[in-house]
């Protein structure tokens, strides 16, 4: 009797050593293809992973830096209360809004003590360091005022008038740049122009206080002469003679 022959045993399960390679060209399904992607560029997408995460990170540590600077600037400036110590702390942060506000307070101090020359410097330097928003137009005001007190009164009246007849400009630097105006108008003795400023608050904000200023202000000056209304040729003439004539009794 002959023995059968042995069966060829099946592949145990999980055993892939008869499988057929997948590449390029034989993946069918999205997973294969993605798995040969990943293959062929992991390294690259790595650095590529790795490059972003150092980006956010170095972002967000610029980030901390900056906002532990602003908070050290902010507690030397609370700091500085003396006029000393507030010089000492533009210099040392010039060009940083906060040296920019302490310019204004130091120029508006020097107008105050009628030394122009400070207050004319402090002012520029508060604009160069402001830039832009009320302190700025603030530290614009304040340079023309200096000027009228340094004696250069044209100088102020131009720097004035651009301000208030700006219609971007803030409402109240603009009323407050009118009713100094108006001021030197009145110093001027100029009724005409006065009375100019005051309409012009009137357009402005005719609630303002700087319009009820003006309007006291420009009552210290008489009122403007009305024109003289022009009398036609020869219509003198005939009221003159009209003024003569006598009329007699039963004509």
């Amino acid at each position: 009797m002959s023995t059968p022959a042995t069966p060829s045993q099946p592949n145990p399960a999980g055993d892939d050593r008869n499988l057929v390679a997948v590449d390029a060209s034989t993946a069918g399904t999205f997973e294969d293809k993605l798995r040969l992607f990943w293959e062929k560029n992991r390294n690259a997408v790595m650095g590529v992973c790795a490059v972003v995460v150092l980006a956010i990170a170095g972002k967000g540590g610029w980030e901390y830096l900056q906002h532990q600077k602003e908070l050290e600037v902010g507690k030397a400036y609370a700091a500085a209360t003396t006029p000393e110590q507030l010089k000492s702390f533009a210099a040392a942060h010039d060009g940083h809004p906060l040296a920019g506000v302490v310019q204004l307070r130091l120029a508006d101090d020097a107008y105050k003590a009628g030394k122009p020359a400070d207050a004319l410097a402090g002012y520029e330097k508060a604009q160069a360091s402001l830039k832009e928003g009320p302190l700025a137009a603030r530290a614009k005001l304040g340079r023309a005022l200096a000027l009228a007190q340094s004696g250069k009164a044209a100088d102020s009246t131009r720097e004035l008038k651009q301000l208030a007849d700006d219609a971007k400009q803030f409402k109240a630097v603009r009323t407050e740049a009118a009713y100094h105006l108006t001021s030197l108008a009145v110093e001027a003795k100029d009724a005409v122009e006065a009375q100019k400023y005051v309409d012009q608050l009137m357009q402005i904000d005719v609630s303002s206080a700087w319009t009820q200023r003006a309007m006291a202000v420009r009552a210290t000056l008489p009122a403007s002469p009305a024109p003289a209304a022009a009398t036609p040729a020869g219509e003198g003439k005939k009221e003159e003679s009209a003024g003569v004539q006598v009329k007699l009794p039963g004509k």
